[in-house]
């Protein structure tokens, strides 16, 4: 199989190519489909993903049997002061890919995100794929519409929402929290957002179970158990033996402190059903993963 990654530097494009290098995760074996796979990752150094002749032109030449797309603008409040760029990296882009795939016949793995949600529709429950999208973000709106660029240009596709996603590599809330954590020793972390953390490494595992088969489709992917940004926070501090305290407030708190911030769903908990019912549903529980990661992590 030969298998493109685009968004490679990222911390969701890094984790893929780690773990096709290795045939298997922390989660176990790979599926044989993707075994030795021939691998071409590029960043927007090599492939410009707004670009659809450069898009067209490059898919045409190494024929993947398989597109992997981590690329995106995932700054959120940058999204709102850079709405074109947004737009063009999360809609544009995936657009392209899946015209380019379809015209190869390869299949497209796209990542989306939780953000596509409102969080106000829902009373508690995870929100399944059959759930109602309504972004509150031009972050979530740009990401919402080329997810459905996606499914309208390539039939051979699969949308993956995901959440709250950290990794051993690149930018993240659980490196965030550690950092500042030891350098000022007490943090204030919103509690009345929630949501699923969600460990790079059982998301890619994830991915590449669905990139070697026909179940295509729309996805959620999320680390099991719910929490709020401040429980999470507090489980980071607590297992990286971080010495700092984690105090709690409230999103129109924080908003008042920084005005430039973007909206955020108050609720963007989702259910990985479509998992469960085709490739079968391992994402770990959000406090054995996040323990997982800390302990590889601390013995480096």
């Amino acid at each position: 199989m030969k298998i493109l990654i685009t968004g490679a530097n990222g911390q969701l494009g890094a984790e893929l190519q780690k773990q096709l290098a290795a045939g298997e995760s922390e989660l176990g074996r790979l599926p044989d489909a993707v075994q030795n796979a021939a691998v071409t990752a590029v960043d927007v150094d090599a492939l410009d993903i707004t670009d659809l002749a450069a898009v067209r032109a490059f898919v045409r030449a190494e024929k993947p049997d398989v597109i992997l797309n981590s690329a995106a603008f995932t700054n959120v409040d940058g999204c709102e002061t850079n709405r074109d760029a947004a737009f063009a990296v999360n809609a544009i882009g995936p657009r392209n890919l899946a015209m380019a795939a379809e015209e190869i016949g390869a299949k497209l793995v796209h990542v989306s995100t939780d953000y596509v949600f409102s969080g106000e529709e829902n009373g508690g429950i995870p929100l399944d794929e059959t759930a109602r999208t309504h972004p509150v973000s031009a972050y979530g709106a740009t990401k919402l519409l080329g997810e459905e660029y996606v499914r309208q240009f390539c039939r051979r596709s699969f949308v993956v929402r995901t959440a709250w996603l950290y990794s051993y590599t690149g930018k993240n809330f659980v490196f965030t929290m550690m950092n500042a954590g030891k350098k000022f020793g007490a943090l204030t972390v919103v509690d009345d957002q929630r949501g699923n953390p969600t460990n790079a490494v059982d998301l890619a595992h994830h991915l590449l179970k669905l990139a070697a088969s026909e179940e295509y489709g729309l996805y959620h992917c999320t680390g099991e158990g719910v929490c709020s940004w401040y429980e999470f926070a507090c489980e980071i501090i607590r297992l990286s033996g971080t010495p700092a305290t984690v105090s709690p407030c409230t999103s129109a708190e924080y908003a008042a402190k920084n005005p430039a911030a973007a909206n955020r769903p108050a609720w963007s908990a989702l259910e990985n059903r479509m998992l469960a019912c085709t490739v079968g549903n391992e994402m770990r529980g959000w406090k054995d993963a996040l323990a997982c990661f800390m302990k590889n992590y601390l013995a480096k």
